[in-house]
């Protein structure tokens, strides 16, 4: 028996919205009905503690009347011990005689009664029931030297009866206002979402095009989303563009050389003699050698182009360690093509560092090295120099005594498969603008200038590496 499945509810925007409104008003109602309720009870307490003076004002007159007597009559007794709920309470008390009317266990305050003053309202207890209580002291009429003591109590269920009253119907009003509050806040939310309607319109008619998709009718809110849209089709139209444009390089560097080998190849399988045979494969094998380095030179050159400089990762380079590491791997190579390469280290056994990339350094640093063995030619020499900035920075100059180039064309060597004229060595020409890329990539500039005497002097000028904690 298969397990059942579970249905995931797609997020909703609206659903959201809605969610993070209704939750805080339905706080907000509990919070209001316990303010309602609290504000309630406090009116109703003053109320009924405003009527429970009155009362024991209106007992202690009434003991206070010449026509009385002093004494209460049997029908003032019956209205004020008459309660059908048992929540009211009186109690007349002698300081000499005792206890004249009422209830016995209704004890006065433990507190100094003023004469002829306001009554005192406190809490008390009687029968396990929580009392609100008044009490009053007057002079006796019947002895001028007895006081009576006079109080009047109830329950406080009316109270809280009051106050229930009040918050229900107070909530019953807050509960319809809340209801339409959030009738208008799902039409405002519903009608408020239409304005992703032109947008969502504009996508659906795009067919393969990555034109930015903003525009006057974009949501302020929705601009961030937008504008990160934008950006992605903006990197999408410049990988296609270098997409094409490796595919156009590659069909035109590499057409002279395929057709080179299909003749050569031709060539060797209409003539079988040993010396056409051999000639035709060394042509062929500098043709394929001439293909190969295109491709890799090529394949360098997408590399530095793909690579945005604020996604490079970089690391903190010790180039008093990095660049005598690299020119020694290539010691060997220069040898074999009669060249001397050196290693020229700072002064001072200084350390020079920047931010950058290893892999990216190694490809500029064999790119230089690799120009300057190319063109220099065989009894040449070739310098590889280190040194720091004023500014902190560092440079990195490749230098050496060959022909050089004219001076008017030193502004065009970093150009794509820009090649000086009258240059017999075969190359690729993007030896210089890989450099130039990769400069770039390390906010460095690359400076082409002519030697004293002779030669070319490339110098690739580093920013400082940024402070570390």
């Amino acid at each position: 028996m298969s397990a059942p499945r579970v249905v995931r509810l797609r997020p909703s925007l609206r659903r959201r919205l809605l969610i993070f409104l209704l939750i805080p008003m339905a706080a907000l109602l509990l919070l209001d009905a316990l303010l309602t309720y609290g504000v309630a009870l406090s009116y109703a307490n003053r109320v009924h503690d405003h009527d429970l003076s009155d009362d024991a004002l209106t007992l202690a007159t009434m003991l206070s009347n010449d026509a009385l007597g002093g004494e209460l009559t049997p029908q003032a007794k019956f209205l004020l011990e008459y309660d059908p709920d048992s929540r009211g309470y009186f109690n007349v008390r002698s300081e000499k005689r005792g206890v004249l009317a009422g209830s016995g266990r209704l004890q006065a305050p433990a507190l100094t009664l003023a004469f002829n003053a306001k009554p005192v309202l406190y809490n008390t207890r009687l029968d396990n029931h929580e009392l609100r209580a008044a009490t009053i002291q007057r002079v006796s009429l019947k002895d001028p030297s007895d006081t009576l003591t006079i109080t009047v109590a109830e329950t406080f269920r009316d109270r809280h009866q009051q106050a229930r009253e009040i918050l229900l119907l107070a909530t019953v009003m807050q509960t319809l206002l809340i209801l339409s509050v959030l009738s208008l806040v799902w039409f405002g939310v519903n009608h408020g979402l239409r304005v992703l309607n032109p947008l969502t319109e504009r996508l659906a008619r795009r067919s393969h095009e990555l034109t930015p998709i903003g525009g006057a009718d974009v949501p302020q809110e929705i601009l961030p989303l937008t504008r990160t849209i934008d950006a992605l089709f903006a990197r999408l139209r410049s990988m296609l563009a270098l997409h094409d444009r490796f595919i156009a390089d590659a069909a035109h560097q590499l057409r002279t050389p395929l057709a080179g080998l299909s003749l050569h190849v031709d060539r060797a399988l209409a003539d079988s003699r040993p010396e056409t045979m051999a000639d035709a494969l060394s042509h062929i094998h500098r043709l394929t050698q001439r293909a190969a380095r295109t491709s890799s030179q090529l394949l360098a050159l997408t590399r530095a182009q793909a690579s945005p400089v604020d996604t490079m990762d970089n690391a903190l380079l010790d180039l008093t360690r990095l660049i005598p590491e690299a020119v020694a791997l290539r010691v060997h190579e220069a040898l074999g093509a009669g060249i001397d390469l050196g290693y020229q280290a700072p002064a001072r056994q200084q350390q020079l560092y920047i931010d950058g990339d290893v892999a990216s350094l190694q490809d500029l640093l064999d790119n230089l090295i690799d120009n300057a063995i190319r063109y220099a030619g065989r009894g040449s020499t070739v310098t590889v120099s280190l040194r720091g900035q004023p500014d902190g920075g560092s440079r990195l100059s490749v230098e050496d005594d060959g022909p050089g180039v004219p001076p008017e064309l030193l502004p065009r060597l970093s150009e794509r498969f820009f090649r000086a004229p009258g240059s017999s060595e075969e190359g690729s020409g993007l030896g210089l603008a890989i450099v130039q890329r990769i400069a770039e990539r390390h906010h460095a500039e690359v400076v082409y200038r002519l030697g004293d005497k002779r030669g070319l002097i490339v110098d690739v000028r580093f920013p400082p590496a940024a402070k570390r904690d």
